[in-house]
């Protein structure tokens, strides 16, 4: 009996000892869990690669929303087209009398109702031109002699200005294959070109593309803010870079081997003073320690980056928790700054970066919390930089946004296949994103681009000024 307490001791530490190779292996599955759980919603994947997207929670209140338009919401109609743009007018009349009562029908002053507008295509919707020269006998010489075609017909060759736009829109703008083209010109048109002709129409739009790409490009290193992103881009099977480069006028792509800082330094130089928007990826840390421009690092990739910690579990739950709740605050104070005084908003905002950067850089023992702690600390500035300064986004989302439909051209043609492709790739997508971001027609630009090419002229300037 005497050794009875000594054994229940070493029972105690025994099972002490097992409890907690237990927990340190229930952390180590929870840990491989949400490591391979990781989706867009927390972690930088795409939302490509979300194979099984989890199922949204139900609506808690009232019953399943309808499809289509809701109750309650303005009826948007189309815009009636105007006189000018109408080519046709067909009047119906009455021949027969009254329709009601069969009487006599008098003419009347009243401007005709307009019962439709109708868009239909035209039987052909191509015009092909020959271009003949007589032939003249010269007594003195005693040659023939015949008149060229005009510079710019000679340079267009079998197609003119806007059939070789309507072709580049198609392949660079709607992701539409040399096939496919080529389908649609002999289904809609009526008009069979070659897949060599095809090709050259895309020679062409790259280098009449030549100086608007280059103009854009200069303007880079003058433009605050910019948002900077990057995805991968296939050469020949060898992995390159497409890089995104968002301006509030324009954006522009560049395709290089490189992913890291030299690229910022080739396109913006060393005396960038604007403010980068970017993700916390070490190639902008490194370009804004080496030139000391100003960065807004990406909030939405440091959510997603908490969203882990709190899908972990563990000590980091509660810290990530209270991260996130300060993190959703601050967005709530910004969404909101249009129903506050300006004064008041930037006393909100102060107030809410001082409790981030109190919780923040107060975390638990475990390495995960201790790397969003020592971000903070090293560039908590660079986090909350939109708080002081006015027009900075918090978010990388517009750079994003602009990269998704390259992902998308990437997906359907697997990339480019020499220096020819690559220069097209990064002129016809900065024209069409620049295009769409300013609200013009990619078709009406590419066309005005080409004519000014055949007539030995820049093309049309994307600059706002």
């Amino acid at each position: 009996m005497a050794n009875q307490p000594e054994h229940e001791c070493q029972n105690c530490k025994r099972l002490q000892a097992k409890v907690a190779q237990l927990e340190a292996l229930v952390a180590e599955l929870l840990e491989r869990i949400a490591k391979l759980e990781k989706n867009s919603a927390n972690s930088h994947k795409p939302p490509s690669s979300d194979i099984v997207k989890p199922k949204r929670d139900k609506p808690q209140h009232g019953q399943k929303r309808c499809r289509g338009a809701q109750p309650g919401h303005k009826r948007v109609e189309r815009t009636p087209f105007s006189q000018d743009e109408i080519d046709v007018t067909v009047s119906h009349t009455l021949h027969d009398g009254c329709p009601k009562c069969g009487g006599a029908l008098l003419p009347t002053t009243q401007d005709a109702r307009v019962l439709l507008q109708q868009i239909e295509l035209a039987p052909k919707p191509v015009i092909i031109t020959e271009h003949r020269a007589p032939i003249y006998w010269c007594s003195h010489c005693r040659e023939h002699h015949w008149a060229q075609a005009p510079k710019q017909i000679r340079r267009a060759g079998l197609t003119g200005p806007r059939m070789k736009a309507f072709v580049a829109c198609l392949k660079g703008a709607f992701h539409v294959s040399y096939s496919n083209v080529q389908e649609v010109l002999q289904d809609v048109l009526g008009v069979h070109v070659s897949r060599g002709h095809l090709t050259d129409i895309i020679k062409q739009t790259s280098v009449a593309l030549d100086s608007t790409y280059t103009e854009l490009l200069d303007a880079l290193p003058k433009e605050t803010p910019l948002n900077i992103d990057e995805t991968g881009h296939k050469d020949c099977g060898n992995k390159l870079w497409t890089w995104c480069f968002r301006a509030a006028d324009y954006t522009l792509f560049k395709i290089d081997e490189s992913r890291g800082s030299k690229v910022l330094l080739d396109v913006l130089g060393k005396e960038f003073d604007g403010v980068l928007g970017c993700d916390y990826f070490s190639a902008y840390r490194k370009y804004m320690k080496d030139v000391g421009c100003q960065v807004q690092f990406c909030l939405a990739h440091l959510i997603r980056d908490v969203k882990f910690l709190i899908k972990l579990g563990g000590p980091g739950r509660k810290y990530g928790k209270r991260l996130l709740l300060r993190l959703r605050r601050l967005f709530g104070v910004f969404h909101c700054r249009e129903r506050m005084r300006p004064d008041q908003f930037r006393h909100a905002l102060e107030r809410q970066r001082k409790g981030i950067m109190h919780v923040a850089t107060h975390p638990p023992p475990i390495k995960e919390a201790e790397n969003i702690a020592e971000r903070f600390r090293r560039h908590g500035a660079s986090y909350l930089r939109f708080i002081t300064t006015p027009g900075i986004e918090p978010t990388n989302n517009l750079a994003e946004q602009a990269l998704r439909f390259v992902v998308l051209q990437r997906r359907m043609t697997q990339g480019t296949r020499g220096v020819s492709g690559r220069s097209w790739c990064e002129r016809i997508w900065t024209v069409v994103a620049t295009c769409r971001q300013q609200k013009r027609s990619i078709y009406t630009y590419l066309h005005s681009a080409l004519q000014a090419h055949f007539t030995g002229q820049p093309a049309p300037s994307l600059l706002p000024y």
